[in-house]
């Protein structure tokens, strides 16, 4: 056979496969029963990302160097949303827990007998007014409590969620009584004779205020110390004898962790309450890093690394939506500093229908006690609260600078009004020489200006002249700074008052 024959029988052949491939690839690529599919239904190959870089498919398929990444964003993204959305539980929960390290056991009242100072750490309290704890634990049974008079006061529940006022914003209407607690598993007889309260959870935190009156503080604490009981409804019959605590001047620490470590309070939390007590999809996003009711909470090395990481991106993000708010509703003035996590004005931290997370978690982690008194006070009642940690400028404070701050005349309060300055760091009063961190209208040495405004000052050392209206910082600390008005009016409601700004002082 010639070599010009083979050579046509070759390229024949190669025609003929070539021809039979093309029909296959064809057939393959345009199957007969194909659809018409969108673009953005498909996944290149290659997908280029900012925050995991490259990102490599096998026709959709993730590759195990792309699964490796998903998970561990995974893991991360949600070790972050519980950190903050589970603030609510670890901040009740190291509330109780504090309570617990300065002797306290359920029941047991704890008070402020000579006020408050920083050495307890508790979130944006005040040094004005005397408070009293409790923790009312429905585990074992139903609890009474009797309140004595006129306190105000609330219980929330294991998710800071509001339970019931007590006092003058509760059932009692400040006339005092008796209250009985019921938990989610009692199924007895429920007696006459209180004001029946039920709840979800099982442990709750008490907080309540008491009034001083005429500056009496020892007195203005008598009556609560002396009748106020605690006990479970088994023993109504013989009630045993109620103990109280003085907690004024002890260091103890009620506030969570910011750290790894928030996940073992969390943990503690879901172990301890019914399975049931909260939010399913939040149950579920707990136990999708590791805490699961009735499981223990052990994470490998990979994820106690990436809950490590997770808790300091959250308390990051925690302290951005706090410190440097970026919704222009939490302010209470386009021109001004001041601001409130209550922008949507419920203690639910709704606003139409939505949930909002970034003023739930302002609050959780600056402040604390739930309840709509706090919310919506009646013109002329209750108290109103703004905050801010910068100048007019929009600066952070600085402890080792000198501000002032004017309040226009009239101010708007019907009781009293006060300022105060917690730590940027703890959140808790600003540990200086002074035991108050703060002043209020009713001190002697605050003194009106000649048209009657007040300013006052705040810096490391008093400016000459203006000692009695002025609070003390330290250099090398921020701070944030409450401003409380306490019977707040109607200038304050419709905004026709407003507040100055702090100034820096050169």
């Amino acid at each position: 056979m010639s070599g010009k024959k083979i050579i046509y029988i070759v390229m024949f052949a190669s025609i003929t496969l070539l021809l039979t491939f093309s029909a296959w690839a064809k057939e393959t690529t345009n199957p007969k029963y194909a659809a018409d599919v969108p673009k953005f239904l498909l996944t290149p190959d290659k997908v280029e990302t900012e925050f995991l870089g490259d990102l490599e498919f096998f026709d959709g398929m993730p590759s195990e160097a792309t699964v490796k990444k998903a998970y561990d964003f995974l893991d991360l993204s949600r070790g972050v949303e519980a950190f903050l959305n589970g603030m609510p539980a670890t901040s009740l929960y190291a509330m109780l827990e504090g309570l617990k390290d300065a002797g306290l056991k359920p029941g047991d009242l704890g008070i402020t007998e000579d006020l408050l100072d920083a050495r307890g750490l508790l979130l944006t309290a005040q040094s004005t007014t005397p408070y009293a704890f409790a923790e009312i634990d429905l585990k074992n049974g139903p609890v009474v409590v009797e309140i004595p008079g006129p306190v105000l006061g609330t219980l929330d529940d294991a998710f800071f969620h509001f339970v019931s006022d007590v006092g003058l914003t509760g059932p009692d209407q400040g006339k005092g009584g008796k209250y009985l607690f019921i938990g989610p598993d009692y199924e007895g007889d429920i007696p006459e004779g209180y004001f029946v309260v039920k709840s979800t959870t099982y442990r709750h935190w008490l907080l309540m205020r008491v009034f001083v009156k005429d500056g009496d503080l020892k007195g203005s604490t008598k009556e609560l110390k002396e009748g106020f009981r605690c006990y479970p409804l088994a023993q109504a019959n013989k009630p045993p004898k109620q103990k109280v605590y003085n907690l004024s001047g002890k260091q103890f620490n009620t506030i969570h962790a910011n750290d790894e470590h928030f996940y073992e309070e969390l943990n503690a939390v879901i172990q301890y309450e019914p399975a049931d007590a909260f939010n399913p999809e939040l149950v579920g996003l707990f136990a999708s890093i590791g805490i699961k009711k009735g499981k223990t909470f052990s994470p490998d090395a990979r994820m106690k690394k990436i809950l490590k990481e997770a808790a300091a991106i959250g308390n990051a993000t925690a302290r951005a939506i706090t410190f440097s708010p970026r919704s222009k509703a939490v302010y209470f003035y386009p021109d001004r500093q001041w601001y409130s996590s209550f922008a949507g004005g419920s203690h639910e931290f709704m606003n139409n229908g939505e949930l909002v997370l970034d003023d739930r978690i302002m609050f959780h982690y600056a402040a604390t006690g739930i309840t709509p008194a706090m919310v919506t006070p009646k013109v002329g009642t209750g108290s109103a609260y703004a905050a801010t940690p910068k100048d007019d400028k929009g600066e952070y404070l600085d402890g080792g600078k000198t501000y002032k701050v004017t309040l226009p005349v009239p101010i708007p309060v019907n009781n009293f009004w006060s300022y105060m300055v917690y730590s940027g760091q703890h959140r808790s009063m600003l540990e200086t020489d002074q035991k108050s961190a703060g002043l209020d209208s009713t001190m002697p040495s605050v003194k009106p200006n000649q048209d009657g405004s007040y300013t006052v000052w705040f810096g490391p050392k008093a400016p000459e002249g203006h000692e009695g209206n002025w609070i003390q910082t330290v250099p090398g600390k921020s701070y944030l700074a409450i401003l409380r008005l306490y019977g707040p009016l109607e200038p304050w409601f419709d905004k026709t008052w407003k507040p100055g700004d702090f100034e820096l002082v050169n």
